[in-house]
């Protein structure tokens, strides 16, 4: 691989500066750098982490019911507490504190493009949000089992509602609209780079595709009660099926293998976000490679 892209960086070192080269190739690195995934174990209390090539290890253990699970951009884990009612963050290093308490069976998080969670509770029907300072409010009220919860790229929330199968949509301001319905036990939910909505449909064992005008298409079936949905950055779906104790990974194509395995009742899932190159890093290696251009290209 390395003599196969030598020619092409070795060129755009000559046609600019060395600074720019190298800031060109390490943004590249960081793009294209692969994700740990984590994921809720309601069954065993446990919250796995799993590195790109499948080996998994216990991020968090003793917990009552984990369910959902999302990053802030910080890189701070977010996990819903089903059972006890709590929203715990985890900093990097696993360190763990409470954020939130005194939810009504809090389920599947997000978070919006300003750093504000938001929460589904499904005791009390609400979805709940929480500035980064954790103050709360009540974003939306009325549905039945709200369980999942996805931001598309306009800042729109979507909210599957288990209770009556249906796919809820609110604007910012939050007015509601129902953007699917007649769904058999609507569960998981998330958007790929199209702009695709995609849902697991727990009973029928389904994963439905919908495009942004509510065109809805079967992308998986012959699953074991899907739950939570997630993309990487790659481009890739990941599915925890909770009947099956596997993750599964699909290709944009449809095409599936087995991620891992062997867990007990793998619930939601959560991507740790590739840190940004730090303007202080790019400094130092366009410095270096200022030094080394002409010997090495």
């Amino acid at each position: 691989m390395k003599a196969q892209f030598k020619p092409s960086l070795c060129t755009a070192c000559h046609s600019f500066s060395g600074a720019l080269c190298a800031v060109g190739v390490l943004l590249t690195a960081s793009s294209a750098q692969a994700q740990n995934l984590f994921v809720s174990d309601a069954q065993t209390g446990t919250v796995y982490e799993y590195t790109p090539n499948g080996m998994g290890s216990t991020f968090a253990s003793g917990l009552n019911s984990p369910s959902g699970l999302a990053f802030n951009s910080a890189g701070d884990l977010f996990q819903s507490d089903w059972a006890s009612g709590n929203i715990y963050k985890y900093t990097p290093g696993g360190a763990r504190s409470t954020f939130a308490s005194g939810l009504e069976g809090p389920l599947g998080l997000a978070f919006d493009s300003e750093g504000n969670l938001f929460a589904a509770a499904s005791g009390s029907g609400n979805i709940y949000e929480f500035t980064p300072g954790g103050v709360q409010s009540t974003f939306a009220t009325g549905l039945v089992f709200p369980v999942a919860l996805a931001f598309n790229a306009a800042g729109d929330l979507f909210a599957t509602d288990n209770g009556i199968g249906n796919i809820d949509e609110f604007t910012p301001g939050g007015m509601q609209s129902t953007f699917a319905s007649g769904l058999t036990s609507s569960v998981g939910l998330a958007f790929n780079s199209m702009g695709n909505l995609f849902e697991a449909d727990e009973i029928g064992g389904t994963i439905y595709e919908f495009t942004p005008g509510g065109m809805q298409s079967t992308f998986a079936s012959g699953l074991n009660i899907p739950s939570g949905l997630l993309f990487s950055s790659a481009g890739d779906l990941f599915e925890a099926d909770i009947g099956s104790g596997n993750i599964y990974h699909f290709t944009p194509n449809g095409t599936r293998t087995t991620f891992a395995s062997g867990l007990s009742q793998p619930a939601f899932l959560a991507f740790q976000p590739v840190p940004e190159p730090s303007a202080l890093g790019l400094l130092a290696v366009g410095a270096t490679a200022l030094l080394v251009r002409r010997r090495r290209c």
